[in-house]
């Protein structure tokens, strides 16, 4: 990290072109005093913490520091709080709903520098990890334990990030989300006392599920700084293959009935023809494009077998093509490489876009209407909007690829948008699968469960968080709980 000398960190702190909260001033000097070199004011430095992978617009920190353990991420949480200064957690910066944007000003905490694997436990299958270590790191680590960590967002996300967002993939229908994952957790809360939630044990009925708690609050509860996870065996086998459909229609149901059946499908992923065709384009590959299912089978030799011969009947009976089959390890990685690199791939259809990209999930027996209506909608759009999804447990997502200086654009993306969540919601479902709420869904969560128990949410955030200070503006709202970005007002 490049950053200004502790002299001149001092002289800066009061010149940052970011809104000044609360005690700033003074957090920042004690800040420059205890972290040194590791704690920035930088134009370039807060840009990079401002932002995350999606469409909405920077909104930098006043500084940043860059702790390398729980006690130094517990020292900058005290200063915060007793200057009150906005605080917001920091991983990789690949989510999707402005969960890393500074709303009003503050200090960006990054975890990357807290990476340590602390241990492994082959016999009982879990580790501990810091909040800095990603998942292909992790993996790694368990390279020769013929153990392996399943969640799979697509990206090389922090753990932190994905335990604090609740994390999926193309995984969760065979092995669940970060909610299954997580067995306890290191949290600092607000005022910068250290808890630890949970143990080692697989079940325990003792006490409040503090665990569940922390993990997807978006780092407005505490910040996560290291986590016991849940790992899995290397199956024996696995086998890949992709399944073209002639209508989107049929390859849904296929789906249903594939799940319905109890076929223990490790991987089931859903690409639309646009996304089949920019995946083409960007993995070089030749597929069909046309609608496409994914697939992936875990287990023995004879299991594996068993299970892709009874899927493979029933894709047959919803008109899918003949299975083509990924053999080697070089050609499973290559398709499941061009599928996790699909939002880049999308984007390149419109070069200079961004991604405007949401989710929803619904229950299976639903799913069918809801893409149905969703398509038609999709026909009155604009600007390409690939649609992909971990259908195998009812989650799907669109990347809408817009130009987010063009306000009717925006505006008609903004719309389409809440007509999705809003069609979920009606069936059933949830405002999100595993995106997380950010700001940029904050407003559907009293539709999706009810003033009563949104109340019973910012109860909780005020009772940890009394004074805002914990990644504000995010999923419970303490003030007026809106967007502050104009096109996403109703």
């Amino acid at each position: 990290m490049i950053s200004p000398s502790v002299s001149k960190q001092r002289d800066r702190v009061g010149r940052e072109a970011a809104p000044v909260p609360g005690g700033w001033v003074d957090a920042a000097r004690r800040l420059a005093d205890r972290f040194g070199e590791r704690f920035s004011v930088g134009a370039v430095v807060r840009e990079r913490h401002g932002r995350d992978e999606s469409h909405h617009q920077c909104r930098p920190p006043n500084g940043v520091v860059f702790p390398t353990s729980t006690a130094e991420v517990a020292e900058a949480v005290g200063i915060c709080a007793q200057h009150r200064v906005p605080m917001i957690p920091f991983g990789a910066g690949t989510s999707l709903e402005g969960g890393v944007g500074a709303l009003g000003g503050g200090l960006s905490i990054d975890l990357s520098g807290l990476d340590r694997v602390a241990r492994i436990s082959v016999e009982d299958m879990d580790a501990t990890v810091e909040a800095g270590v990603t998942r292909k790191r992790l993996n790694e680590h368990l390279r020769d334990t013929g153990l392996f960590f399943p969640i799979d967002p697509g990206v090389d996300a922090t753990l932190g990030g994905m335990a604090a967002t609740r994390a999926g993939g193309t995984n969760a229908v065979r092995y669940g989300t970060m909610r299954e994952a997580v067995l306890g957790l290191s949290v600092v809360l607000a005022s910068g006392q250290v808890i630890r939630t949970g143990g080692r044990a697989r079940k325990s009925a003792a006490g409040y599920d503090l665990t569940r708690l922390f993990v997807g609050s978006e780092g407005t509860l505490g910040i996560i700084t290291e986590m016991t996870l849940r790992l899995h065996g290397i199956p024996q086998a696995v086998s890949v293959a992709v399944c073209p459909f002639a209508s989107i229609a049929e390859a849904v149901n296929a789906v249903i009935a594939i799940i319905q059946c109890g076929i223990p499908v490790a991987r089931l992923e859903l690409l639309d023809g646009l996304a089949m065709a920019a995946v083409n384009r960007h993995s070089k590959l030749t597929l069909a494009e046309t609608p496409t299912l994914f697939l992936e089978f875990h287990g023995s030799e004879a299991g594996v077998v068993e299970q892709a011969e009874a899927a493979a009947a029933i894709a047959q009976d919803f008109d899918g093509a003949d299975f083509q089959w990924a053999v080697r390890p070089e050609e499973r990685s290559r398709l499941w490489r061009a599928r996790s690199q699909v939002y880049d791939a999308a984007l390149a259809l419109r070069p200079g876009a961004k991604g405007f990209s949401t989710d929803v999930c619904v229950p299976i027996s639903a799913l069918a209407q809801c893409i149905a209506e969703t398509v038609v909608d999709l026909g009155t759009c604009q600007v390409p909007a690939p649609m992909i999804g971990h259908v195998g447990d009812g989650n799907f997502h669109l990347v809408f690829v817009v130009n987010p200086t063009d306000a009717a654009e925006m505006m008609e993306v903004q719309r389409l948008n809440r007509r999705l969540v809003r069609r979920a919601l009606a069936l059933g479902g949830s405002c999100t699968g595993e995106y997380g709420v950010g700001y940029g869904k904050l407003q559907f969560l009293t539709e999706e469960f009810g003033r009563p128990t949104y109340e019973v949410m910012r109860t909780i955030k005020q009772a940890l968080d009394p004074l805002g200070l914990m990644n504000p503006g995010k999923v419970v709202a303490l003030g007026a709980g809106r967007s502050p970005d104009p096109a996403e007002k109703d």
